[in-house]
């Protein structure tokens, strides 16, 4: 009922627009009489425009409705709305254009039609952004936020989760996943809430806006009664499809004779992807180094002036593909922090392999301050200088950590780890250990440049607010 009513004031708003692009179109042919001057024999009142804009104005809602425009998408991007916009304005004028040429007078401005499309599309396209803004800025603090229940606790279904956490913007939130095995009791946060056969108990008991099934092909039967049993709760089902448990963008399709054939990509950013990469991050590592030398100089002066013990911290990581490095960081511990390790394991905040505490005792008074405002980090752009890192990626992990991923945790040592990257501005440490792989998964997955640098601009504010770094 909701999204009825969300689309029925889009198609409100859009009723105003074209008509505001309409007056708007009048008045700079014949008030402003911008480009071309209008003789008084051309000149002609507004209302000898009304039933061409009412004619207009239900041409461009039918095709507008026709192009999808009114179909509820989450996830589309603005450029695809943008075509659909260019594609009905388009065709509803080209239909005004030749019922004017054939049907009218001399008198009604072919001009003004021409201003009418361009104002139609500017109006709709900008208001179009407003509102994916209003809407994304609204569902980050979980207003008009669809609760989603997982059926399903596979790969397919680790997928969707992770993507449902990685993109705010689409204004889902998981209440959680069930599963006919038992050994999976959770996914990250997530609780299993039972088996299958609970899906009806579950929906009368739990707020559930809409269910996604994610289990294999072979389930059919099973697939079927869940949506028999979501349907008769009134709840919206949808279904990913298991092809290969992969999202479309992996999957490389071809041909031979006719016969269509589907291959597999790997879960990898692209030869060329990785060289626009690091040309990225040795400009940034320069540029860093270069504009940061004098306070990092002055900060390890205060580091040895604060505790004894050197200004850097070295400690051996697992970078891609399982290789290990040196990384560098200011040190924020007093010396020998790494043998009191132990004795501090009982109270660990952290989930799975980490280790992760509020306070700890083990901190210098200077360290906190490096900790809280991530200075610390600073030397790891020399790991990114001599490529054993990048600016953005998943966190560098211990080995320790490494021993105990699970299978699928390990294909985030598929790329190089990051002083930045999509967990760490999607929680640091306020997430567990499954939801931050589960981010760093999904950007391997989603690469691109422009992802890349939408981390780094959302690394800035977490940076300057501190949150979850401890």
């Amino acid at each position: 009922m909701k999204r009825y009513r969300s689309l029925l004031l889009l198609l409100l708003l859009d009723v105003v627009l074209i008509n505001v692009a309409f007056g708007l179109a009048y008045y700079l042919r014949y008030i402003a009489q911008w480009i071309v001057p209008v003789g008084e024999q051309f000149f002609a009142p507004y209302s000898e425009y009304f039933l061409m804009q009412a004619a207009f104005t239900g041409l461009m809602l039918f095709f507008l409705y026709a192009d999808g425009a009114y179909t509820s998408q989450r996830g589309g991007s603005w450029l695809n709305e943008v075509y659909r916009i260019i594609s009905a304005t388009t065709t509803a004028g080209v239909i005004l254009l030749v019922a004017v040429f054939l049907l009218l007078p001399l008198v009604y401005s072919r001009l003004m039609i021409i201003w009418v499309i361009v104002l139609t599309v500017s109006l709709l396209s900008v208001a179009r952004l407003i509102l994916r803004w209003v809407r994304a800025q609204l569902r980050r603090r979980g207003i008009g936020v669809a609760r989603v229940l997982i059926v399903g606790a596979g790969e397919l279904g680790r997928a969707v989760v992770r993507t449902i956490a990685a993109r705010a913007d689409l204004g889902y939130r998981v209440v959680g996943f069930i599963d006919d095995n038992p050994s999976k009791s959770e996914l990250g946060r997530l609780k299993n809430l039972g088996a299958l056969e609970r899906v009806e108990e579950i929906l009368r008991e739990e707020p559930v806006d809409e269910v996604i099934i994610t289990l294999p092909w072979m389930y059919q039967r099973k697939i079927a009664a869940l949506v028999r049993a979501c349907e008769a709760a009134g709840v919206r089902v949808r279904i990913a499809p298991d092809v290969f448990q992969l999202s479309l963008s992996r999957l490389d399709v071809d041909d031979i004779g006719g016969i269509p054939l589907i291959g597999i990509k790997e879960a990898r950013i692209s030869r060329v992807g990785r060289i626009m990469k690091r040309v990225l991050d040795i400009v940034i590592a320069i540029v860093v180094l270069t504009v940061m030398a004098l306070p990092m100089a002055l900060v390890a002066w205060l580091i040895r002036l604060d505790s004894p013990g050197p200004a850097l911290f070295r400690q051996t990581r697992v970078g891609e593909r399982g290789r290990t490095f040196t990384i560098y960081k200011f040190r924020s511990m007093r010396e020998g922090a790494e043998e009191e390790l132990e004795h501090l394991w009982e109270y660990n905040e952290a989930s799975g392999p980490l280790f992760k505490i509020r306070n700890d005792p083990r901190q210098t008074r200077l360290g906190r301050l490096l900790r809280r405002t991530s200075f610390d980090e600073l030397p790891q752009f020399f790991n990114v200088l001599r490529g054993e890192m990048s600016v953005v990626g998943p966190r560098p992990a211990l080995p320790h950590e490494v021993e105990q991923y699970l299978p699928w945790q390990r294909q985030r040592l598929e790329v190089q780890p990051g002083i930045t990257g999509l967990s760490q501005v999607s929680g640091r440490s306020d997430l567990t250990f499954d939801e931050s792989c589960l981010l760093d998964i999904y950007y391997i997955e989603n690469w691109s440049l422009a992802l890349d640098l939408t981390i780094m601009l959302r690394t800035i504010p977490r940076v300057i607010f501190g949150n979850g770094a401890y």
